[in-house]
């Protein structure tokens, strides 16, 4: 509702005062003195009612105005509403904060405001008791002088402008597992969010567990079918139908065989740390023997294999690890890419990182699938990855190989013209080879 104009009732008062004044000083004829006191009564009325507004701005905290007349009463009554509007919204912004704190408080998650330095600028009940702070001792400090977990101090020194996640022992307690996640807003403001994933992380290594001994188990069973089968085949080969059973028998055997020990490797991997005692990998005198198993791998395809290595370029961490890695990305390029096709397996490095690259003109991805691609047992397409002998789990290897090694995987591809996959090192496990640095040196 727009309020009334005061003007017209203004002007028509100020009209009769101005005629009132004419007349006393026609009939007193003393106009000039009669127009200074009206003049003065004017000014004199106009500076109380300032006076009475500033004392009310700024020294009382009533919300009724002081009470006027004419256009002073009207600016009384605007301010008024002016104040009265501010102080329903100030309320209704306070209750707000105030039910959004409540139900923070209430959630079973920690939760904490951190401001741009990572210092703790709030923090409800399940921070005190996951993270083990103290409020409100802890306000203003910086979270990684509490939390001083390494992988939690290296997480937040990323200073990547997303939200990002990553698990790790409760300071509190090392018996329960946390999920921590990162989450940007505002300007300069993060939000952390620290969820209990103990039960989860129980039943994964459970699950792992499991796999791991019927994994196990398995191969006993599986060496004596494929031992069988390769007895029939040497004393029935020469029969079309029976031969040919065996050989499917043999197959599928072994096929059983690469499987259990995928999963044998992958359980593994899951359930344990970094690499500990690792040592420096040459990776360029690696990799030779890897083109040369693709190349028998490839067979007739005839696929044109090239290498690139940086020589004497070295990689801190478990070799056989990485070589289980290297030759799962070598190999699902060389399964995925059609006769005639073009694989290159680079290995080189800058001053960020170090980078090995398969880049293949393959069938390429679609979009949708990439984020999806290091799943265990998923598949672009079930019939054609099956009928290529794979058991959907060389990528899932792959992706638990490289976080072992603090390593990322990136994955670019186009459909119909092919796939690039990029392990990235971080650069504190590169080394160049004091015989190569020898060599550049006498070069130089």
């Amino acid at each position: 509702m727009i309020p009334r104009n005061p003007w017209p009732l203004w002007q028509a008062r100020f009209a009769l005062a101005l005629l009132g004044l004419v007349l006393i000083g026609w009939w007193t004829a003393q106009w000039l003195l009669v127009f200074l006191l009206g003049a003065f009564a004017a000014l004199a009325w106009n500076f109380h009612n300032l006076r009475r507004l500033e004392r009310w701005l700024r020294l009382t905290r009533k919300l009724d105005p002081p009470r006027s007349l004419g256009l002073w009463g009207e600016i009384f009554d605007g301010l008024y509403r002016m104040r009265r509007r501010s102080r329903e919204r100030d309320k209704r912004r306070r209750n707000l904060v105030r039910n959004y704190r409540d139900s923070i408080r209430a959630m079973p998650d920690a939760t904490v405001v951190l401001r741009g330095d990572y210092a703790i600028e709030w923090c409800n009940q399940a921070a005190l008791d996951l993270l083990g702070l103290q409020w409100p001792r802890d306000e203003g400090r910086r979270i990684t002088n509490i939390v001083r977990h390494p992988e939690f101090v290296s997480f937040l020194a990323q200073h990547v402008h997303e939200a990002r996640s990553l698990s790790l022992p409760s300071p509190a307690d090392a018996r329960i597992w946390l999920e921590i996640r990162l989450i940007p807003y505002a300007r300069k403001r993060y939000l952390l969010l620290a969820r209990d994933i103990t039960a989860m992380k129980r039943l994964e290594t459970m699950r792992s567990d499991f796999v791991a001994n019927v994994s196990h188990e398995l191969r006993t069973p599986l060496s004596v079918v494929y031992g069988v089968a390769e007895t029939l085949d040497e004393e029935i080969g020469g029969n079309p139908e029976l031969g040919r059973s065996v050989r499917l028998l043999q197959e599928q055997a072994e096929r059983m065989k690469h499987l259990v020990d995928d999963l044998l490797l992958l359980a593994r991997l899951e359930t344990g740390g970094a690499p500990r005692n690792g040592r420096w990998v040459d990776v360029p005198a690696l990799l030779p023997g890897l083109i040369d198993e693709a190349r028998v791998l490839s067979g007739a395809r005839q696929h044109q294999l090239e290498l690139e290595a940086t020589p004497g370029l070295l990689l801190l961490g478990n070799e056989k690890e990485l070589r289980s890695a290297f030759a799962n990305l070598l190999f699902n390029a060389v399964h995925y890419t059609p006769e005639g096709g073009r694989i290159s397996l680079r290995w080189s490095s800058d001053n960020q990182a170090g980078y090995l690259e398969v880049e293949d003109t393959g069938i390429g991805i679609e979009p949708r699938h990439i984020d999806r691609l290091t799943e265990r047992f998923y598949r672009v397409d079930n019939g054609r990855s099956k009928s290529r002998g794979g058991t959907g789990l060389g990528l899932a290897i792959v992706k638990h190989v490289l976080m072992r090694h603090e390593a990322q995987l990136r994955i670019r591809s186009t459909p119909g013209q092919g796939s690039r996959f990029t392990c990235v090192f971080p650069a504190k496990l590169l080394r160049q080879s004091l015989a190569e640095r020898e060599h550049a040196g006498a070069g130089s």
